[in-house]
């Protein structure tokens, strides 16, 4: 079963021509000077003792780093297995690869149109990575990030919280009936324990531990968040869970993230603002046509008229 889905996938892979292209960089033995990859394309060497070969083709070396490159090309669910299942397979994969383009390289394919283009295609995407890359890692500032920081507090203010235990029965009699008891000394811990129909509070003796207003049904929120520290409520608050008795253990101001909490998510939204000045930037400054899709003009756009059209009299 695991080879044939693991099979089919790198069939799946070769007819999209993913396999091949990934190998295609790589020059055979004696290739013809056209055959050279752009140098974009080329991966930088890792040393021999962190990236071992693990084949070799009529002489041409594959590495670790190979394999690992059509494994994350692979399907999620191919990805996940163990790399010691899949290992055989990928390795003939790669090597079958390796054959293929060498024979394309003695067939002088390297200097078609379409394989020019395609490294083309290739080199350009590769280019306009590196550019955003360098744009977004010059423009991300500690200034940048200290000021995004700051706008993010603003628009998430500290917010209060209250710390609280309760005890959740199905009848209001129930409840007033508790609440009698609390006030002639009763354990709050023990009787939510023993009679709380919410079976996690109750391990905790009623505890729900912080929460803030937002984050509870209404009724009960209200009722909460009006209390004072160390108040029990003094009549059943109702929800649709049932009936509440509610003591208030602690009441704060949520403390808010520092700025390594948030770092990650401000440098991505800075990111994508930085990215979209980038492009707005340069196609100020570019002359840019476009056309239909069979290469004639575009239609002139009719100028907007917001004034509505004045009615014609009418005939008698």
């Amino acid at each position: 079963m695991v080879n044939r889905v693991f099979r089919a996938a790198l069939l799946s892979m070769a007819a999209c021509g993913l396999a091949l292209a990934a190998h295609a960089q790589t020059p055979a033995p004696t290739p013809a000077p056209a055959a050279t990859p752009a140098p974009a394309a080329q991966a930088a060497p890792a040393p021999a003792e962190a990236d071992p070969v693990v084949a070799r083709v009529n002489g041409e070396a594959v590495h670790r780093s190979d394999v690992q490159r059509m494994v994350a090309q692979l399907p999620p669910q191919v990805q996940q297995m163990p790399l010691e299942m899949i290992y055989p397979a990928v390795i003939e994969q790669l090597v079958n690869s390796k054959l293929v383009a060498e024979a394309g390289y003695k067939a002088n394919l390297a200097g078609s149109p379409e394989v020019k283009d395609e490294i083309k295609r290739a080199e350009e995407r590769a280019v306009q990575r590196a550019y955003i890359q360098k744009e977004v890692q010059s423009r991300i500032t500690p200034a940048k990030l200290d000021e995004a920081y700051q706008a993010f507090l603003k628009q998430n203010p500290a917010q209060e919280e209250v710390k609280a235990s309760h005890i959740l029965v199905e009848k209001e009699d129930e409840a007033k009936a508790i609440i009698a008891q609390l006030k002639k000394g009763g354990d709050f811990a023990k009787l939510a324990k023993e009679k709380s129909k919410d079976p996690v509070a109750a391990e905790q003796g009623g505890d729900l531990g912080y929460f803030t207003k937002d984050t509870m049904v209404e009724p009960f929120a209200d009722a909460a968040f009006a209390m004072k520290k160390g108040e029990v409520s003094k009549e059943p608050v109702k929800t649709q869970f049932g009936w509440h008795i509610i003591k208030v253990e602690d009441k704060r101001t949520q403390p808010q993230p520092s700025l390594d909490e948030v770092k990650p998510q401000l440098e991505q939204q800075l990111s994508k603002d930085i990215v979209t000045n980038v492009v707005e930037d340069l196609r100020k400054v570019a002359k840019v046509e476009t056309f239909q899709l069979d290469g004639s003009p575009m239609p002139k756009e009719e100028p907007a008229t917001d004034a509505p059209k004045a009615e014609e009299p009418k005939k008698n």
